[in-house]
C-alpha cells in the first residue's frame, strides 16, 4: 500500500544529512517486532541504494533476523541475543564490545529506543543517526524530528522519511518480499501432496502479540474455516502464528478433523514465510504474520479492531481490510475496556464472502493465478476496501 498522506519534510537538527564517501562499513539497528521488520524493508532499501558498495551490517533480534535475511540487502546479520548472552547490562556492554571490533563509520537506527543509541555510543560509532524519540536526542549526531504529522503516516512511511530525511535516495519499488529458493522449498517438506497443483491452501493467523483486543473472537474464526472447510472439500487449512497462539488454534483446528494442518508454534520464520507464500488466501488479525503475507502479495483478508489501518495495514495489492468504523477505534489498547464491539460486530459471512471472492477471482480449482503474483487490473490499491457496518463494498 502506498502512502499519500501529504506532511511537511522532516527535518533534521542542525539541517544535516549523512556523508556519502567514506561510509565503508555502516550498521543499521533493526525494530524488534516482525510486523516492524516487515515495515522497515523500503528504509533497508533505501540505505543500500544510498551505499550500494558499502559494507552493511543489521542487527536484530533472533526472531526477526530471519526477515532481513531474506531480503539479500545486508552483507551481514548479527542477532542480538536477548535473551540470552546479550540480556542485562553486562549483555549490553558484551554487545557494544562485539561491535566495537567491527569498526563501524556510521549507525541508522531504525529502533526508536535509547538504548539502541548507548550501544552505538558505546560501541565507538562516531555517526549516529535517527529519531530523536524516547529522550535520546543528545547522543545522536544526527537527530531527525518526530513529528506529530509523521506519527500519523503509514509505517512503511515512518521509516522511509526518517532515512530519505537524512539523504538516503528513495528506493522507487513498492515493499515486496521475494523469498530465496531455498527458503521457498522449505514448504515442500510441510504440505501435504501434492504441493502444487490443483490443491487449494488456505491460511489463517488467529493469534496477535500486541493483545486480545486485535484478536477477532476464535469462535467467529472457527466458523469461518467450518463453512469453508464445507465448500471446499479439497483444501487445506494452514493455521500459524506462535506457542501462545495455540490454545486458539487448537479450538479452530478441534472443529475440522481433517485437512487441517494446526503448525502454530511449531515453525521457523522461515517455514512461516515459505508456508504463506504457498496460500491462495490468508485471513488474519492485524499481526506480525499479517505483514509477512501482504508484503509476499498474498491474497490477505485482515480484520481490524483497535488498531488502525491507515498506519498498520499490510503491504501489497491484494489484500481486503475487514473493519467497523466505531467510534472508540481505533483505541490502541491491548485489552477492550468496554463492549469491544469494534470486533464484534464484524460477522462470519462477510468474511467468509471476502474470502469466496478471493478464490473465485484466482479460478483457484485451475490455478489460473499463479499464487504470490501481483494482480494485473484494477491499479494501485485497487484492491483495498472497507466493509462498513449494513454498506455492502465500498473502495477505501
Amino acid at each position: 500500500m502506498k502512502d499519500t498522506t501529504v506532511w511537511e519534510p522532516l527535518r533534521v537538527r542542525g539541517n544535516k544529512r549523512l556523508p556519502r564517501e567514506g561510509m565503508e562499513r555502516i550498521l543499521i539497528r533493526g525494530v524488534n517486532w516482525i510486523g516492524d521488520a516487515v515495515m522497515t524493508l523500503p528504509a533497508v532499501a533505501a540505505i543500500r541504494k544510498t551505499w550500494p558498495q558499502a559494507n552493511i551490517s543489521l542487527l536484530a533480534k533472533p526472531w526477526v533476523a530471519d526477515i532481513y535475511r531474506e531480503t539479500g540487502m545486508v552483507d551481514e546479520l548479527i542477532v542480538f541475543e536477548e535473551p540470552g548472552r546479550h540480556a542485562g547490562p553486562a549483555g549490553k556492554l558484551l554487545l557494544a564490545a562485539e561491535l566495537r571490533q567491527r569498526c563501524f563509520a556510521m549507525a541508522i537506527l531504525l529502533q526508536n529506543a535509547i538504548e539502541a543509541v548507548i550501544i552505538a555510543r558505546l560501541a565507538g560509532i562516531p555517526i549516529r543517526a535517527g529519531y530523536n524519540t524516547d529522550a535520546r536526542s543528545w547522543l545522536l549526531t544526527h537527530a531527525v524530528r518526530r513529528s506529530r504529522a509523521i506519527r500519523r503516516v503509514h509505517q512503511i512511511s515512518y521509516y522511509l522519511e526518517m532515512v530519505k530525511a537524512l539523504g538516503c535516495l528513495d528506493p522507487g519499488d513498492e515493499l515486496q518480499l521475494d523469498l530465496q529458493a531455498e527458503t521457498a522449498s522449505l514448504a515442500d517438506s510441510l504440505l501435504p501432496e501434492p504441493a502444487g497443483g490443483n490443491a487449494l491452501f488456505i491460511g489463517m493467523a488467529p493469534g496477535a502479540t500486541y493483545g486480545p483486543a486485535k484478536r477477532w473472537p476464535v469462535e467467529r474464526f472457527t466458523s469461518v474455516a467450518t463453512t469453508l472447510h464445507r465448500q471446499y472439500r479439497e483444501a487445506v487449512f494452514i493455521l500459524l502464528g506462535s506457542e501462545q497462539d495455540r490454545e486458539v488454534t487448537d479450538t479452530i483446528a478441534a472443529a475440522m478433523p481433517d485437512r487441517c494442518m494446526n503448525l502454530a508454534g511449531r515453525t521457523s520464520v522461515r517455514e512461516v514465510m515459505a508456508l504463506i507464500a504457498r496460500c491462495h488466501v490468508f485471513l488474519t488479525n492485524d499481526s506480525g504474520l499479517m505483514h509477512i503475507a501482504g508484503a509476499l502479495n498474498v491474497p490477505t483478508v485482515a480484520i481490524f479492531g483497535s488498531t488502525n489501518p491507515a498506519t498498520t495495514s499490510p503491504p501489497g495489492r491484494r489484500n481486503v481490510i475487514i473493519r467497523k468504523p466505531v467510534d472508540c477505534s481505533p483505541c490502541l489498547k491491548t485489552v477492550c475496556p468496554t463492549d469491544f464491539r469494534c470486533m464484534n460486530l464484524i460477522g462470519g459471512e462477510e468474511v467468509t464472502a471476502a474470502i469466496n471472492r478471493i478464490i473465485t477471482a484466482q479460478h483457484v480449482s485451475g490455478l489460473s493465478v499463479p499464487v504470490g503474483e501481483a494482480a494485473g487490473a484494477g491499479g494501485k490499491d485497487a484492491s483495498l476496501i472497507v466493509l462498513p457496518p449494513g454498506e455492502g463494498t465500498s473502495e477505501a
